[in-house]
């Protein structure tokens, strides 16, 4: 067996002192919230693993169909020389597709704020491509971004955020991210392919966020958990519940922890109430159609050259192209 390659990893963290100023300035505004970057410890990042395989989750199985089927004409768009460069790479599955059919690619940057989950991921892109440099990256992409410069430069460089993780950002956000995304880009030739999952009705959607098995359940509360434990919390997870829901107004799945009962919870030096029934909102998903999505993507510069869907309509795969 050949010698694992040895990964040489950018760590650009959140402090703790972040993590825990985040916590508590977001349980004291009203309504509660919590940022969803913070799903994603060890623990967490395993049960995202687990929701993407379950029946009720249509989104990573229909991209991934997406990908199987047009790969090949992906590549021949994003051509030979490109380095790829990944925004929330959890497991990076879908990369490896995408790898196989790029010609030639020139490096592969996975970025992801799971340090752990993003060693092993990388180092499993690293064996199954032995001759393509990986350089992980773990950060906050939604801050600005610096990537780890090479001798040789890419003849362009492509920004891969797959899964729909743009539909966690609420439409401010989502338009400072896509300032940084076209930033990354840069000189021009490079480009944009993201995943975006399409609106449909509200059935299937609250499904797919509320598994019947209490996948989806583990990980929002498995949030709690973390907190517990990096921040000394004493949240107790028995007196909260998972819930989500479809805001038809907004075109979003919200996600929240509801108390079950009045009580106060200790953190960061501060006692926080919460009422019987109130919320934490710990993540939005937005829904969108290609043509919204293409034109909040041009007042960026970044120009839609090829789109690419399933065959219920889903979920599509966008190519955005900075000219």
């Amino acid at each position: 067996m050949e010698p694992a390659r040895e990964i040489q990893l950018f760590d650009l963290q959140p402090r703790e002192a972040d993590f825990l100023s985040d916590v508590v300035s977001g349980l004291m505004r009203a309504p509660k919230r919590l940022p969803s970057m913070y799903f994603y410890d060890e623990r967490g990042s395993l049960l995202f693993d687990k929701i993407c395989d379950l029946k009720e989750y249509y989104p990573t199985r229909t991209e991934l169909s997406i990908l199987k089927r047009h790969a090949a004409d992906i590549a021949r768009r994003l051509g030979s020389n490109c380095q790829l460069i990944e925004l929330g790479s959890g497991s990076s599955l879908k990369t490896h597709l995408l790898l196989r059919a790029l010609t030639e690619p020139h490096s592969y940057v996975p970025v992801d704020i799971s340090r752990v989950h993003l060693l092993h991921a990388a180092a499993r892109v690293a064996h199954a491509f032995p001759q393509l440099p990986v350089t992980p990256v773990c950060a906050d992409f939604t801050a600005e971004l610096r990537i780890p410069t090479t001798l040789a430069a890419p003849a362009k460089k492509v920004v891969w955020f797959p899964g729909s993780t743009i539909g966690n950002f609420e439409p401010a956000e989502r338009r400072t991210l896509l300032q940084r995304i076209r930033k990354l880009c840069l000189p021009q030739g490079g480009g944009l392919l993201i995943g975006i999952d399409l609106k449909k009705d509200r059935r299937r959607l609250e499904s797919a966020y509320n598994d019947a098995s209490g996948v989806t359940a583990q990980f929002n509360l498995n949030l709690l958990q973390r907190i517990n434990r990096e921040l000394s919390a004493d949240f107790r997870l028995e007196a909260f519940a998972h819930h989500a829901m479809y805001n038809a107004a907004c075109d979003r799945i919200e996600m929240h922890l509801v108390s079950r009962c009045e009580q106060r919870v200790a953190v960061g030096g501060e006692s926080v109430r919460f009422r019987e029934g109130e919320t934490i909102c710990t993540e939005y998903s937005y829904k969108f159609s290609v043509e919204e999505f293409a034109a909040l993507a041009a007042d960026f510069e970044l120009h839609l050259e090829a789109s690419w869907t399933d065959p219920e309509n889903l979920f599509a795969v966008l190519l955005l192209v900075s000219r």
